[in-house]
């Protein structure tokens, strides 16, 4: 692949995640949550389907926002309705953060077309093809990560 033809798949990768950041931004809206608290509900969604616990300290870690902040955030969900805390069966002292049915149900009520868009979007593809843009999002997503400063912790 030539050097331009790199470059429009990155402005390509690009139109796509501007389009999903609006698409957040109206979600976040309508549901008086601020851009923050969306990405703290998607990575912990995102965590649970990965059958792993999530507790402040990773959504800490995930957001690089300080703890102090993340209380707020975890206050904020958890007043809305969208966030429980539980205590670790295994661990009193440790708390699991939980998204509530009533927010997966809303995610789901708004988000759903899109889900059955982009489903319908790949039925064209083989398994084998789907693979290869797997493996391409999967470098993509790294190179971003990547490009984050370790430094880069608000508040």
């Amino acid at each position: 692949m030539t050097d331009d033809g790199r470059l429009d798949m990155i402005h390509r990768l690009r139109a796509l995640t501007v389009q999903l950041d609006l698409l957040g931004a109206e979600f976040a809206q309508k549901h008086a949550l601020h851009p923050t608290d969306l990405r703290a509900l998607i990575g912990l969604l995102d965590r649970e389907r990965a059958g792993e616990i999530a507790t402040p300290g990773w959504l800490a870690e995930h957001l690089r926002l300080n703890t102090a902040s993340v209380t707020a955030l975890v206050d904020r969900l958890e007043r809305a309705g969208h966030v429980r805390r539980d205590r670790d069966s295994d661990d009193r002292r440790r708390v699991i953060l939980r998204v509530t049915p009533a927010a997966e149900k809303l995610g789901w009520d708004f988000f759903g077309p899109l889900f059955a868009r982009a489903s319908a979007a790949l039925e064209p593809f083989s398994e084998p093809q789907l693979d290869v843009v797997r493996e391409f999002l999967g470098s993509m997503t790294a190179a971003v990560e990547a490009a984050r400063s370790p430094e880069d912790t608000e508040g």
